[in-house]
């Protein structure tokens, strides 16, 4: 079928294309008291290989089973046999007090990582009130490359209670960029807390389509 108008034809059939979206929803993890949660390309029906030039992790109320904790991440070039590629990032935050108190913005050189192997903290220290949690995003970009080395930028939002309760809790987003410093594939990524587990909280992988 073909549009037409005074004559003149506008489009035909093969003009359209259903647009299925950018982002392709790849696999969810759900914690449980779980000690770590990781993607495995090839395993559980993950995907983390060059289908995607860039996949996105959307992390959902993250709440620790020990308080004060903060989540972090490691990168594994063998499938998962081995997590902690040497990596190269800087951490800063951004905060506000619910009394409208206190406002900060500070560059967290303790978090930061020089070719580290340990774990890429994404966020300081998370509550473990009831209520408390954090939520936010990971993109990491073209793992699968075998000539560069592999960007990843992230950022998230907690809620922060100082153990004296003066200030009082506060809205923290913290900002991280860095690379896992290989030329080798990056299959695999984990997420874990500093310390205990994560006690409940989802992580979604989605691919983004080249175009």
């Amino acid at each position: 079928m073909a549009i037409i108008s005074n004559a003149v034809t506008i489009a035909d059939a093969g003009a359209f294309s259903v647009n299925l979206g950018a982002m392709v929803h790849i696999k969810t993890l759900t914690a449980s008291s779980s000690s770590t949660l990781s993607f495995v390309h090839g395993a559980s029906s993950v995907v983390l290989d060059g289908t995607y030039p860039i996949y996105k992790f959307e992390f959902i109320n993250i709440h620790p089973a020990t308080n004060n904790a903060d989540l972090g991440l490691l990168a594994s070039i063998n499938t998962g046999s081995a997590y902690g590629v040497a990596t190269t990032s800087n951490f800063f935050e951004a905060g506000h007090s619910e009394d409208d108190q206190l406002t900060k913005l500070d560059y967290i050189a303790a978090f930061d990582a020089p070719q580290s192997t340990g774990l890429i903290k994404m966020t300081g220290s998370v509550d473990i009130d009831n209520d408390a949690c954090t939520s936010g995003q990971l993109y990491l970009f073209n793992p699968s490359s075998t000539t560069y080395h592999k960007h990843f930028i992230s950022i998230f939002n907690r809620m922060y209670d100082y153990e004296s309760g003066t200030p009082p809790q506060h809205s923290i987003n913290s900002y991280v960029g860095g690379y896992v410093n290989t030329t080798s594939a990056v299959d695999a990524i984990q997420f874990k807390m500093d310390s205990g587990n994560i006690d409940s909280g989802k992580i979604k992988l989605y691919g983004i389509k080249d175009s």
